[in-house]
């Protein structure tokens, strides 16, 4: 049994990864912005990546920081900068005033094209700066992450139930459900094995090649009952026309933003084989497919669909 330390605990990733926790019989002591109701094996710490004095206290005798926390859309890019470059400096700051030297970082398969998006290459940044630290880290860039509670592709399930699934321009990408993900990152922040140390990897669900865009609009049909979609490649300014469109219609909660059409119109996500998860050490144990349609069940349970 390890403490582990957590930042974005009650997030989407964040809340997989303490649940796996403890459900692996660790000891959890989680980062929150807002109190959260007691929970046993969890230690709540109120802050932010901004509070150095909560990061302190999170990092105290823990074996371990699983850093999860970060931001990965905004109508200000500019905020990218805040939240996961200078968060992270916090975290590793924190980290080595309390002596902790294991640290899982979770970074995204944006960083590997920092040009792309203002996101990506705050990633990048925040990898170099994990690099650099000294630390015994291993850096994960997860691929699309989906699941029960998942706000990214939500909108991808609501307009399959009616036939239709607008993707950006052709390309392929690989998927991995949130508990696998989370699985692996509290494997490896409770191993000593030489080999995930100063590593990088890009896990993803198994499937070879990743998914092309049509493929998986396709899987997204069937997982809500569709026979079949009519998934539509739309151009670069189309995206960008609909970037604006939802700026207006939701504000600040925009879900496509001109940074996140940045990178989505990149033809290549699919995790690179030489990056991927030695097999001794992890292995996905969810399908695609079965993911797929289970997350699709979940959200027509809870009045999401």
């Amino acid at each position: 049994m390890s403490l582990l330390a957590i930042t974005g605990a009650t997030g989407f990733v964040g809340s997989a990864v303490l649940d796996a926790a403890l459900a692996e019989g660790h000891q959890v002591r989680a980062l929150a912005r807002r109190d959260q109701s007691p929970r046993e094996g969890v230690e709540w710490v109120r802050g932010d990546l901004g509070d150095t004095a909560a990061l302190a206290a999170l990092c105290q005798g823990a074996d371990a920081v699983i850093h999860v926390a970060g931001l990965t859309n905004t109508p200000d890019p500019a905020e990218f900068e805040t939240a996961n470059v200078t968060g992270t400096a916090n975290v590793l700051a924190a980290m080595g005033g309390a002596g902790v030297r294991r640290l899982v970082f979770v970074s995204s398969l944006a960083a590997r094209e920092p040009k792309l998006s203002a996101y990506g290459a705050s990633k990048a940044r925040a990898e170099a700066l994990v690099e650099a630290s000294g630390l015994d880290w291993t850096t994960v860039r997860p691929p699309g992450v989906y699941g029960p509670r998942d706000i990214d592709y939500l909108d991808m399930f609501r307009t399959a139930k009616w036939g239709f699934v607008p993707l950006p321009p052709g390309g392929a990408s690989s998927i991995i459900h949130a508990d696998d993900l989370a699985a692996l990152l509290v494997t490896l922040a409770a191993s000593n094995a030489a080999p995930t140390r100063k590593k990088l990897y890009e896990p993803d669900d198994g499937r070879e090649g990743g998914w092309s865009h049509k493929e998986l609009a396709a899987a997204i049909g069937r997982a809500v009952g569709r026979g079949s979609v009519f998934a539509p490649h739309l151009p670069r300014f189309v995206l960008d026309l609909a970037a604006a469109g939802d700026r207006i219609a939701r504000g600040d909660r925009a879900k496509l933003t001109p940074d996140r059409v940045g990178y989505m119109a990149h033809p290549n996500w699919v995790s690179r084989s030489d990056r991927k998860v030695p097999p001794g050490i992890w292995q996905p144990r969810i399908t695609g497919e079965e993911g797929l349609k289970a997350t699709a069940q979940w959200y027509a349970r809870e009045g999401w669909l």
